[in-house]
């Protein structure tokens, strides 16, 4: 490996979140029901994943329900839940060839029974994969994350295990979701919003944000890329173009 390389590969982000927006507006434009581009979504999905495995990246975030989506339309809801264990049942094996390991964070409880056991299957088989780690929020907030951390501080200080005292920053953070993950480094949001939408509160503190147009089914390598490249140029100081991270990615193992 070259310094150049190893320079390279330092300065990439560690963590990676992704705000996933803009697949209801996508079908629409073409004329195509809102769950169309929810399974438009999936392929995009699908690239992310193979690109930070390109990169060596090591924790991928995605947003793919927030504990406010529940207000939408029952149908859709519907559809999603469904999307999300067709999803599970199909993709699982590919993560697990590739050596992903899957994380789903959020409060899974509201989940159906079969959808929580398939969550728990695909997490038991990938549990010990090595290569990059992807974290599903699925009925995930970040008001909620903090909550639960702090109600679970607050068992152990009801139950004469902890002091009020003893409760800091460093603390509380153990009990925030993906505590033993990198820090986060980057988010990202497609479809053109600007705003963390209650995503990562906790883990977003000094992470980069990024904030493109491209609907979250139009998200590919170039695009990818691209958010890359402004990372590394504001934060890592070590200037590069989004080409030289797609020649860089080119090196890597191929993808799912």
């Amino acid at each position: 490996m070259t310094e150049e390389t190893q320079a390279f590969n330092h300065a990439l982000p560690q963590h990676v979140g992704i705000i996933m927006d803009g697949n209801g507006r996508w079908a629409e434009r073409q004329g195509k029901p809102r769950v169309w581009g929810h399974k438009k979504g999936v392929d995009a999905v699908r690239r992310a994943v193979s690109f930070c495995r390109k990169l060596g990246i090591p924790s991928l975030t995605l947003f793919a329900f927030s504990s406010e989506n529940w207000r939408r339309p029952e149908d859709e809801v519907s559809s999603l839940m469904q999307l999300f264990l067709f999803v599970l049942e199909k993709e699982v094996k590919a993560l697990h060839k590739n050596q992903v390991r899957l994380n789903i964070i959020g409060d899974l409880s509201r989940f159906s029974d079969k959808l929580q056991a398939n969550i728990e299957k695909a997490q038991q088989l990938t549990a010990n994969n090595t290569g990059l780690t992807l974290n599903v929020a699925a009925n995930y907030g970040g008001r909620w994350d903090i909550a639960n951390a702090a109600q679970q501080l607050a068992i152990q200080v009801a139950a004469g295990q902890l002091q009020p005292t003893d409760i800091n920053e460093q603390l509380l953070s153990q009990h925030i979701q993906m505590h033993e993950q990198p820090e986060l480094d980057l988010m990202i949001r497609t479809g053109g919003d600007i705003r963390i939408s209650n995503f990562l509160l906790w883990q977003a503190a000094y992470a980069e944000l990024c904030f493109i147009d491209t609907l979250w089914p139009d998200f590919d390598d170039q695009v990818f890329a691209e958010a890359i490249a402004s990372f590394v140029s504001r934060e890592r100081r070590y200037g590069c173009t989004g080409e030289q991270i797609r020649a860089m990615a080119a090196g890597f193992t191929e993808g799912l």
